[in-house]
């Protein structure tokens, strides 16, 4: 079982008389793509910013990397984060940016400079200047920058925002060589549901600055899949009776009052007629399944 390197418990933040975060607990797991979803104004950079230390939480607490409290400040070195993004020079390669930032930050080893920015794509840019760079060469910069550290995780708001069809492809494949091959745990929001789906194994959905719902890409594929939600006040037989007429269907008990089928060959009314006439009474049976910006829109509706 995966570590959890980090994790909140009833975290909020309140600026004034507005909560932008409301108890929220998440929990990230050592080699996540964990996405955070949510409109703009949800609550999402406030979650990024109190775990990073950019602001103080108003109540609740956080655990990185197994330590709480005091000892959970120590280990923010181990975070390196892109949520307000750092001031480039316009006039200046990727390398001298970087470098400038790594005189801030006491690196003494420029090696590293030349580490990140191949970890990015950006090794090939030579004296090719900032302000000539595509918006996604930019954006792509700033992860570098949040890797000058040897981060064990790292926090993106929002990096594909704005960018186009081939900048968002060549983020992607960032975020891939990241986590796969660095082995580095990623947090990325966005409101872009379609675009993370592409990288997550993991979800978070807020609203509101409360969390939603958590969730893996196969529970998720599950909600959204086509399929026959059964409802009925005895699920135990139900499943029984639909085991021994369609055993090579795939289905899911969800709870105590409701399975799912996943064989879009079957009809309803032969499963309905079926249930009938085993006595089983059926309170709900239809089809279902959405496309995911729907079940985002039903989520936060």
């Amino acid at each position: 079982m995966k570590d959890i390197i980090l994790k909140t418990e009833k975290l909020s933040k309140s600026y004034g008389k507005v909560k932008a975060l409301d108890s929220a607990d998440i929990s990230v797991m050592s080699g996540d793509i964990y996405a955070m979803i949510g409109r703009n104004g949800a609550g999402k950079t406030t979650l990024m910013k109190t775990i990073t230390g950019l602001t103080e939480a108003s109540s609740g607490e956080y655990e990185i990397f197994g330590k709480k409290g005091k000892a959970a400040e120590a280990e923010r070195n181990r975070i390196g984060c892109l949520i307000e993004n750092p001031a480039f020079f316009g006039n200046m390669s990727a390398y001298d940016n970087l470098k400038y930032y790594c005189l801030q930050k006491g690196i003494c080893d420029y090696k590293k400079i030349d580490e990140v920015l191949e970890a990015v794509g950006l090794l090939d840019t030579g004296s090719k200047k900032f302000k000539a760079f595509s918006l996604g060469m930019k954006q792509r910069l700033g992860i570098a920058f949040a890797l000058l550290d040897n981060p064990d995780l790292v926090v993106l708001d929002e990096p594909i925002n704005g960018l186009d069809p081939i900048g968002i492809s060549e983020l992607r494949d960032t975020f891939f060589r990241l986590n796969k091959e660095k082995g580095i745990t990623m947090m990325i929001s966005s409101h872009i549901l379609s675009e993370l789906y592409m990288v997550a194994n993991r979800f978070m959905f807020i609203d509101g600055g409360r969390v939603i719902k958590e969730i893996t890409k196969e529970e998720l594929d599950r909600e959204c899949s086509r399929c026959i939600v059964l409802k009925t006040d005895d699920i135990k037989r139900t499943a029984s009776l639909f085991e021994t007429n369609y055993g090579d269907s795939e289905y899911m008990v969800i709870d105590e009052g409701e399975m799912r089928i996943y064989d879009e060959s079957l009809q309803i009314s032969k499963i309905n007629r079926l249930l009938v006439e085993n006595g089983i009474d059926v309170n709900g049976i239809y089809d279902s399944g959405v496309s995911l910006e729907d079940y985002f829109k039903n989520l936060v509706s």
